[in-house]
């Protein structure tokens, strides 16, 4: 391979051309205004402790038809769930309200001291179970359609095998089932973590400690490789506001109850009870063979945190007639604002809960 010739100036006028970005760019992020937490108007329906059950206002557009059957959100407790409402443009929850969703969504807040002892049978059994009735209620249906997001995927699969009654169709967005998949380095990670110790010397386990542990995963390209990049974006306004939108609520991450972590860790990735018939929630034995509605399951073909194989692992293990695949090229992330994600996975959902 020939060398590379840099000439003297060339390697100035690259220089100066590069302090230049920086100096414009910093200028440009002190300026920006402080990002909200999602975009589309809502309200609230119903609080319960640190939890928020919202209602997004709908989006009447010449071609919606709007959906009587409700459909909740059931995001996972690791971050914040406005990743589905990010920006106008990159909007899972608002082109679901164009689809003629009515959209409902469950804010877990910021749990503290308070929710220590909180455990997943509290947060299934308890409060999902008390805004499904609540939605219940409110639309005078029996049923309402369900939508989980990774770990609160994992979730929905749990309740729905327990209250099989109240849900009509379910839908999980990389969701794990398979916690032990020879490509999940994450689960690789935690085998032989002393949960049990780290929960009882910390309590809730703190979110920076979780997400450095998954930034880690890919140090290269979440912790380095992007702030290289933000060098060459810095003069395009609307790609730094997307990147700082990322940025907040990346590092927007709550603790996460202790209980309820070491039941997690413990039940779903240690044993992978999950897949194994085995995660108990109160005295409640969950059977993904109860589940015999409508399965949509949507996966993301690179995603580092819940591999493929990991998601797939639900064909076959419910009892649903109507199981149906959506393999999404992109990763754990991209599939809720990447374009080509927007224009694909809302309206895939929305056309196929329309038909059910």
């Amino acid at each position: 391979m020939a060398p590379i010739e840099l000439k003297p100036e060339q390697l100035i006028e690259e220089m100066a051309d590069y302090c230049r970005k920086l100096q414009a760019g910093a200028e440009r992020l002190c300026a920006t205004e402080e990002r909200g937490a999602g975009v589309s108007p809502r309200e609230v329906v119903y609080r319960e402790d640190k939890l928020t059950l919202y209602r997004y206002l709908p989006v009447t557009t010449p071609s919606t038809k709007p959906n009587p059957v409700p459909l909740l959100i059931v995001y996972a407790l690791v971050n914040r769930p406005y990743m589905a409402d990010l920006q106008a443009d990159r909007s899972t929850i608002r082109n679901l309200l164009e689809a003629g969703q009515p959209v409902y969504l469950i804010d877990w807040g910021y749990p503290d001291s308070a929710d220590r002892f909180l455990t997943l049978d509290d947060y299934i059994n308890g409060y999902i179970d008390r805004c499904v009735d609540r939605l219940r209620d409110r639309h005078g249906v029996e049923r309402i359609n369900l939508l989980g997001i990774c770990q609160g995927g994992a979730m929905s699969l749990c309740y729905t095998a327990l209250q099989q009654p109240k849900i009509r169709n379910l839908v999980t967005m990389v969701t794990p089932v398979d916690f032990q998949t020879p490509d999940n380095m994450l689960s690789a990670w935690v085998q032989h973590l002393d949960v049990d110790l780290l929960v009882d010397v910390q309590g809730n386990i703190p979110g920076d400690f979780l997400n450095w542990t998954f930034l880690a995963l890919k140090p290269f390209a979440l912790a380095g490789q992007k702030y290289l990049h933000l060098v060459d974006i810095l003069e395009d306004d609307a790609q730094v506001e997307t990147f700082l939108r990322m940025e907040q609520w990346i590092f927007d991450s709550p603790d996460q109850a202790g209980e309820t972590f070491r039941q997690f860790i413990r039940q779903f990735y240690q044993q992978n009870g999950l897949i194994r018939g085995e995660i108990t929630l109160g005295e409640q034995p969950v059977k993904l063979r109860k589940i015999t509605c409508p399965v949509l399951n949507i996966y993301g073909e690179q995603d580092h945190l819940v591999p493929p194989a990991a998601s797939r692992a639900l064909k076959g293990l419910t009892a649903s007639q109507d199981y149906t695949e959506l393999a999404f090229p992109g990763g754990h992330i991209g599939i809720y604002v990447s374009g080509k994600a927007q224009a694909l996975i809302p309206p895939t959902i929305g056309q196929w809960l329309d038909q059910r």
